[in-house]
């Protein structure tokens, strides 16, 4: 479609490939597809053709800022399209039944005519297949054979014949009693082969990724090597190795070590670090209480921010924000809090065992609660939120983590920084959540780049940050389940230091006050820094533009 005249030239370009995309990600995406890979080939290459037609130098900055946004996005996309492809392969003799089953979805999309009874028959041979495969896995489980997949495969494996199941699920109920020659015809094979993928994804999980009956599922992950990851950097604009980031936050690690033993020691128990920190969990309100010291610590730090004058905060947004409770199954995966126009508050529920309840209370007590109400209402996620869907709304496909997470974090390093930690206490709760944004970066990289596993996470986060062992479960498995991209826990740490440089280049010299300054990053909307950067200095850009700025390097206080 043509641009939309009474739009900006990139933002009608930009606005029109995010409803395309979405549209073909609606009509094509099926586990395993040929045709949705080579469908989607062709869009990002006619896509990036279509901007090579663009004149570049005739753009304003802000135009030129949105078409490098959507250049290094579709770039990006294409290299995704082939990972996925692989990753796919990589598991394909484990789901001989996916062609079939994609086959017969797609002629259903295609609204092409169906032959009833070769549906059957379809049907009948997917099920044989599937049989055959598992009888031959059975025999290997017996045997103990080497040939097994590993567990990370074989979860994979069960995630994708679940979605496959899924995906028969819906072509059956389309035709089903619609069709009365289709219900003839299905009323033996679907039930029998749907039983045998269900049963199938069970056997995959338990027999061969380890799997039980207890209620809590083990955290396996599904790494996805370097090369991804430097993809991943590159589109998130971080000219960085993951070896170096690694650094980057054992450097930031060791200025927390002496900040934490320093709080210890003023807390009367020496260099034992993990001694203060059990101290300060004892100091949690009662069942029941937590609401309130959540509204509390909300309303401390808008008059915060209001006292030092560090951003705008406009009335509908301190109106606005909202609490709810979280699930204790949500909890499994976000033991402390979730935020942004609603914070959703992690405390224990009578359904609980004993430890579980005291292990919640611990983590959620007042210092932690206090360094991190803010990170996810006022001034960090839900004032970002809502200036996200004010300013610059055309964006938010390149919405990253870098600055989404670091926006948030950049208040914590601010507010510890302006004295915000009144007592010692106070100073172990929020050094407490800086060494875990080190360690996330540690641990997350290293799961990826397959130095390290995800029980070694779990024991990494005890030892080296004071987690409950519950609490540091329920992280890893939210970093590596697959609901965050690889680099989500990365971000914290990452782009709060990127908004530190560009703070210290920007106001610290002069150039910018510093409201005017956390102003000007909202609008720019959840960007890479990178590109707020360039926007905020007029930083001359290019067609070829390439990430350059070592921001860590760059930043006079790096390591504080």
């Amino acid at each position: 479609m043509p641009a939309d005249p009474t739009v900006s030239p990139m933002r009608g370009v930009i606005d029109n490939y995010t409803q395309d995309l979405a549209g073909l990600d609606r009509r094509y995406q099926l586990p395993g597809s040929d045709a949705e890979h080579q469908r989607l080939a062709k869009f990002f290459q006619d896509r990036l053709d279509g901007l090579s037609g663009v004149n570049f130098d005739s753009l304003d900055q802000a135009g030129k800022v949105d078409y490098l946004l959507l250049q290094n996005r579709i770039r990006f996309e294409v290299r995704e399209l082939e990972y996925q492809k692989k990753q796919f392969d990589l598991v394909a003799t484990l789901l001989p039944f996916a062609e079939p089953i994609v086959a017969l979805e797609e002629s259903r999309r295609r609204m092409e005519k169906l032959d009833s009874e070769n549906a059957a028959r379809t049907l009948v041979g997917a099920d044989s297949s599937l049989a055959k495969l598992r009888k031959d896995l059975e025999a290997k489980v017996k045997s103990n054979s080497k040939e097994l997949p590993d567990k990370v495969l074989a979860n994979r494996a069960a995630k994708l014949t679940d979605q496959l199941r899924e995906v028969l699920e819906h072509w059956h109920a389309f035709y089903d009693q619609y069709d009365p020659q289709f219900s003839w015809w299905m009323r033996e094979p679907y039930p029998k082969f749907d039983k045998a993928l269900k049963d199938y994804a069970e056997f995959l999980r338990k027999k061969l990724a380890g799997y039980t009956d207890e209620e809590s599922e083990p955290v396996i992950g599904d790494p996805i090597g370097r090369v991804a990851l430097l993809d991943a950097l590159q589109l998130d604009m971080i000219p960085y190795t993951p070896e170096e980031l690694i650094e980057i936050a054992q450097k930031e690690f060791a200025w927390c070590d002496v900040e934490m033993k320093r709080a210890s020691r003023d807390l009367g128990f020496g260099d034992d670090w993990h001694k203060a920190v059990d101290h300060v969990a004892q100091h949690h309100v009662a069942p029941g209480d937590q609401p309130q010291l959540i509204k509390q610590l909300a309303d401390e730090a808008v008059k915060f921010v209001d006292d030092h004058d560090l951003v705008t905060i406009p009335p509908i947004c301190r109106e606005t924000w909202r609490m709810e409770m979280m699930s204790p199954q949500r909890q499994k995966i976000a033991p402390y809090f979730l935020g942004g126009e609603v914070i959703q508050v992690s405390y224990p529920t009578d359904t609980m065992s004993d430890q579980d309840k005291l292990m919640s209370m611990r983590g959620n007590n007042y210092a932690f609660c206090r360094a991190t109400v803010f990170h996810e209402l006022i001034p960090g996620h839900h004032l970002q939120i809502f200036m996200s869907q004010h300013y610059n709304a055309h964006r938010h496909i390149f919405q990253t983590p870098f600055l989404i997470e670091g926006w948030a974090l950049y208040w914590e390093m601010r507010f510890w920084d302006m004295g915000f930690a009144r007592t010692p206490e106070e100073r172990v709760g929020m050094l407490f959540w800086r060494a875990h944004r080190c360690a996330r970066i540690i641990f997350s990289l290293k799961f990826h780049l397959g130095q390290m596993t995800a029980q070694q996470a779990i024991d990494f986060l005890v030892d080296r940050v004071g987690h409950e062992r519950r609490n540091a479960t329920a992280e890893v498995r939210r970093s590596v389940s697959g609901d965050y991209g690889p680099l989500y826990q990365c971000a914290y740490m990452l782009g709060a230091l990127q908004l530190r440089a560009l703070h210290l280049e920007v106001v610290d010299a002069g150039k910018m006050k510093d409201r005017d300054f956390n102003d000007a990053v909202l609008r720019e909307n959840a960007i890479p820094v990178e590109m707020i950067r360039a926007s905020l200095t007029g930083q001359p850009l290019t067609r070829d533009f390439k990430s350059t700025w070592r921001f860590y390097e760059s930043s006079a206080h790096a390591a504080n």
